[in-house]
């Protein structure tokens, strides 16, 4: 009888395991059933509008820090940049990214955007090399009407968190060149482009004036 149990428990648990192993996703896989670039029904990323300018602010009451500390409590901490203004630093990033990330959005109503940043936390030299940490990015977006400046979409905060590398490796990517501020205005464009873009399915996606698809691109927010 006791053996005749065991034998039950262990084809339960080899099904068990076979159930787990066939649901499991890599992290460079899909689900089943989701839907990616490469399905039948791609979707891409639409630009709504055309943006004609961008307006930065970066409140000059925002806190500071220069401490070389795992996790300083200020509003502002960078160190991608010579020791400075660290408002305008960041200002700087900020305008880089954006700018970038509406570049190709020439379709539909002429619009400005307003941004106030309202955090900008990213390493010290102390957390860069050694356990690294996230880059911790958040503004207010709003967008107007670019002739009249009447509010088309009211201010909303927007978190643009992106990873940042630690110790062997944050070495290893900047001497690649690909720094901090690399990192953040890359996260920064691609993350106006999805708050700025509507889903359509890429047989329903209109083109612009000269043919091209009218797109961003496909990614993740943090």
């Amino acid at each position: 009888m006791k053996s005749a149990i065991r034998i039950v428990m262990a084809l339960g648990l080899v099904f068990g395991l076979s159930a787990c192993g066939g649901g499991m996703v890599s992290r460079n896989g899909s689900a089943p059933g989701a839907v990616t670039v490469a399905s039948k029904n791609p979707v891409v990323m639409v630009p709504k509008y055309d943006v004609q300018g961008i307006r930065v602010s970066v409140p000059r009451d925002l806190a500071v820090s220069e401490a070389n500390m795992f996790y300083p409590i200020a509003d502002i901490v960078w160190r991608g940049d010579p020791l400075g203004d660290r408002y305008n630093q960041v200002q700087a990033i900020l305008e880089e990214g954006f700018a970038r990330g509406t570049a190709a959005m020439n379709n539909g109503p002429k619009v400005m955007l307003d941004v106030e940043l309202t955090r900008f936390h990213s390493l010290t030299e102390k957390t860069r090399y050694t356990v690294g940490g996230v880059h911790s990015v958040h503004f207010i977006l709003s967008v107007r009407d670019a002739a009249t400046g009447a509010v088309i979409e009211k201010p909303r905060k927007i978190w643009a968190d992106v990873k940042g590398s630690g110790g062997t490796r944050a070495i290893g990517e900047e001497a690649m060149g690909r720094t901090m501020k690399v990192v953040i205005v890359e996260h920064l464009a691609e993350v106006i482009r999805q708050e700025l873009s509507l889903p359509m399915p890429e047989s329903t996606t209109p083109t612009s004036r000269n043919g091209a698809l009218a797109t961003g691109t496909v990614g993740a927010l943090y």
